[in-house]
């Protein structure tokens, strides 16, 4: 697991997010608890078999990821992050994903993660900013 500059929701959201990004499933779930919870439009994924499983379909299905974190607020804890990311298909072609994950850790490593997120939608046209156009 990446070293985390802080054991803060940002500072192990960063880190998971590059590990993430590099579609390492190893180290990505280095990131969350034996017994972590991990929810999504798709559904809730209770332990490391079931959250592994959704990494690696997601892998597969998008070999490539890009995320940059837009704002992000934290109580102790617990944390809110709101992202816009990137996912890039077999085939090459970039979709865009907006969110926010509510997260929280416990000794540096995620508890609990409660994705909300938009679809994955094909990438608007050259010249525009994704952070930036509407929704």
């Amino acid at each position: 697991m990446e070293r985390v500059k802080a054991a803060t929701p940002r500072g192990v959201s960063e880190a998971y997010w590059a590990a993430e990004c590099e579609r390492d499933v190893d180290a990505v779930m280095a990131f969350y608890h034996d017994d972590a919870v991990y929810q999504d439009a798709g559904g809730v994924y209770l332990g490391n078999v079931a959250i592994r499983t959704a990494y690696e379909r997601s892998a597969t299905e998008f070999p490539g990821l890009e995320v940059h974190i837009l704002r992000a607020v934290s109580n102790g804890n617990v944390g809110a992050l709101e992202f816009v990311a990137w996912l890039t298909d077999t085939l090459g072609r970039r979709h865009i994903v907006r969110g926010v994950n509510v997260v929280e850790i416990e000794k540096g490593r995620f508890r609990s993660v409660r994705s909300y997120e938009d679809p994955p939608a094909e990438e608007p046209s050259a010249g525009s900013d994704p952070a930036t156009s509407g929704p």
